[in-house]
């Protein structure tokens, strides 16, 4: 007790005695607060996946301002069907559309963005996964024959690029060449591959539909 009472006399008259030195000198003048560096984005670089989710109801409103390609070189919506709500093996339900075309036939971006990842799976075989611009939707190519040469992880690309080209690699039937499409909303998660999947088929007969109204309209 006596020592702690002690200790702190010292403390306070030191403070005491170092307040007396400094008083002579002028107050010392604040530091500038530091600036603030904010890092530099550049067009089209990655950034974090997921962090621009939107609601099912904002995806198909975004999706509809958007429009998208028909992801196969020279096919329309009277070449669609429907395939949405197909069972599939195992008690899945497809959640995608078939789109078939010849073996070869180029598959193209159904919008712009960057690709998320190029990779081979058990079912899918060789697949890209790209995003759009705003990184709220995700789109998922399959059973491609082969990739478009050049074709990368994070590259930027614009609507209509080639990815590459229609086949049976996975689990396609091998007389059935096709393109598994997906259409999914980004999570906000960040696990792109594991979005909610939205119907693309009514989106097309909309866009196109209105496409046509259009062009019949203007003549």
């Amino acid at each position: 007790m006596h020592r702690s009472l002690a200790l702190l006399f010292v403390l306070v008259t030191a403070t005491a005695c170092t307040r007396t030195l400094v008083q002579p000198y002028p107050a010392p003048v604040a530091a500038a607060p530091e600036a603030v560096t904010r890092p530099v984005v550049l067009a089209g670089a990655p950034t974090k996946v997921g962090r621009n989710a939107v609601s099912e109801e904002a995806a198909v409103s975004y999706l509809m301002a958007r429009g998208m390609e028909i992801p196969v070189a020279g096919r329309t919506v009277k070449n669609l069907e429907d395939t949405f709500d197909d069972g599939r093996d195992g008690g899945r339900t497809h959640r995608a559309l078939d789109i078939l075309a010849p073996r070869g036939t180029p598959v193209l971006a159904a919008d712009s963005g960057r690709i998320l990842r190029i990779s081979e799976n058990r079912l899918g075989g060789n697949t890209v996964y790209t995003t759009d611009p705003e990184e709220r939707i995700v789109y998922y190519y399959a059973h491609l024959d082969a990739y478009q040469p050049g074709l990368v992880q994070g590259m930027t690309i614009a609507r209509g690029d080639t990815l590459g080209f229609v086949g049976t690699t996975g689990n396609a039937p091998k007389d059935t060449p096709h393109l598994h499409f997906q259409v999914m909303r980004m999570p906000a998660d960040g696990k792109y591959w594991d979005g909610e999947p939205i119907n693309p088929y009514p989106l097309f007969l909309l866009e196109y539909a209105a496409h046509d109204t259009v062009v019949k309209g203007a003549r």
